[in-house]
């Protein structure tokens, strides 16, 4: 299993973090999702992660991921 980072700083309340986790929730391989209100920050853990399809999530989600 591996887990990575990204920094989503537009998310700002729990309907924010409920869309993002949702969607990042849906992307094969992924096994949890936590987002951070306070940080910025969606942490996901999973196996063989597509980094390019869980920024793809966040999109659909309405947020946009900064390097």
């Amino acid at each position: 299993m591996s887990e990575m980072t990204l920094k989503v700083p537009g998310m700002t309340c729990g309907h924010c973090k409920m869309s993002v986790e949702g969607e990042v929730g849906k992307v094969a391989g992924v096994a949890s999702v936590a987002v951070d209100l306070e940080t910025k920050l969606v942490t996901v853990n999973g196996d063989a992660l597509d980094r390019d399809a869980i920024v793809a999530a966040i999109d659909e989600a309405g947020f946009e991921v900064v390097s």
